[in-house]
């Protein structure tokens, strides 16, 4: 378990950013009339953000290569 975190400590970096970014998208923006299917709640915005924050840090991830 403990390499599994370290080993990704990038992309939960991410998540956690991007669950905090979403939230706060939620709080200052949102959607007055709750017709989007987003922002309308905060679980929607903060599950979003998490994902987006994950798959963005995933791209800066590097690999180590393995000769052999």
């Amino acid at each position: 378990m403990k390499q599994l975190i370290l080993k990704n400590k990038l992309v939960i970096a991410g998540v956690i950013l991007g669950t905090i970014g979403g939230f706060a998208y939620w709080y200052f923006i949102g959607c007055a009339g709750g017709a989007c299917m987003i922002t309308s709640k905060p679980l929607n915005s903060s599950i979003y953000g998490a994902i987006m924050g994950g798959l963005f840090f995933s791209i800066l991830k590097k690999e180590k290569k393995t000769s052999k």
